[in-house]
């Protein structure tokens, strides 16, 4: 098993396979993208899954696939099979945004995803193309209609914004009235590629919980182990919902991932900076041995928190990359 240097079991990885996506959402992107990185500069899928099969004997139990959009780059369907069959793999889950994933359904039950996180931050049309600057919210929504027919246990992501989808909380929650699917409310962060996002009306967890509170009658759930978010259903709704404290950081105390980016750098810690890179590594001749006491080194110096890691960056160095070059 894996242990940080405050006694934390890590067992999940959040793994983005890369840092293009087809849409262009404003605080995940600059309004004029990013530079992305080199096919060249990217882990191959060779090189993932070998990652991972170390990983997993280190006790990597969870692989959460992210980008950027995992379905934009080629090849993926080989590689989710392939990673499928890690041994030591217990649960493999996809984040998307649901526009390219209509006709991956049928491959993602036959490997055993267990679960499937839509990001969908509106259920109006107009707003979602002012969000995210493409007009693709029936494809989107779609998706969304065919993954509550699957097997697969649907969760919807979407960000809390001032001025921008406020009006789409309230729908939202509906959505879990005849519908087992959990909808989730997430902080607005800093990682939209620019140094100066601010957050000037941002929406704590308190206050989107008692915007919730003023229209519903709710009660608390249990929350998991290591949860991110903390979790709620409306008195005789079939779903639930959550809220992901994400700028405030109130659940980094228990945190049980780390995180790999397209290029290959580790992240201990969203908000730090990367610790080392595996892909250099990987191309300097490391062997599997060399990779895990990388790991085991790397984790024994870890942040306590979100406000450490932050902290420990530097004032010239603030947390506001792209979240597409991190990993969402």
């Amino acid at each position: 098993m894996l242990y940080d240097n405050h006694g934390r079991k890590i067992d999940y990885l959040r793994l983005a396979v890369t840092d293009r996506c087809n849409l262009r959402c404003f605080y995940c992107m600059p309004h004029e993208g990013i530079d992305f990185v080199p096919r060249s500069d990217l882990l191959t899928y060779e090189e993932l899954l070998r990652l991972c099969s170390v990983f997993s004997e280190l006790g990597i139990r969870k692989i959460r696939i992210t980008g950027g959009e995992p379905f934009v780059r080629k090849g993926i369907d080989s590689f989710l099979r392939e990673l499928s069959k890690t041994p030591g793999l217990e649960e493999l889950n996809i984040t998307t945004n649901g526009s390219f994933t209509a006709n991956k359904i049928k491959l993602m039950e036959e490997i055993g995803v267990k679960s499937v996180n839509l990001s969908l931050d509106t259920l109006n049309r107009e707003r979602f193309k002012e969000i995210t600057r493409r007009d693709l919210f029936d494809q989107v929504h779609k998706t969304y209609e065919l993954l509550l027919k699957s097997s697969m246990n649907l969760k919807i992501n979407m960000v809390v914004m001032q001025d921008r989808n406020i009006e789409d909380i309230y729908p939202m929650i509906e959505l879990t009235k005849e519908n087992k699917v959990s909808v989730r409310f997430i902080e607005e962060m800093p990682f939209n590629g620019t140094a100066d996002q601010g957050n000037e009306s941002f929406w704590p967890m308190k206050k989107i919980l008692d915007h919730i509170q003023s229209e519903y009658a709710i009660k608390k759930l249990t929350d998991p182990t290591s949860s991110t978010s903390y979790n709620y259903q409306v008195d005789g709704y079939r779903g639930s919902f959550g809220i992901i404290a994400a700028f405030t950081r109130s659940f980094c105390g228990s945190c049980n991932r780390i995180r790999l980016t397209p290029k290959g750098d580790l992240r201990t810690c969203l908000y730090g900076k990367g610790a080392l890179n595996f892909r250099d590594l990987l191309r300097a001749g490391a062997s599997n041995e060399d990779i895990k006491s990388t790991l085991i080194q790397a984790l024994g110096k870890r942040a306590k928190d979100g406000f450490e890691a932050e902290k420990n960056r530097g004032i010239l160095n603030p947390a506001s990359e792209s979240m597409a070059t991190i990993g969402g």
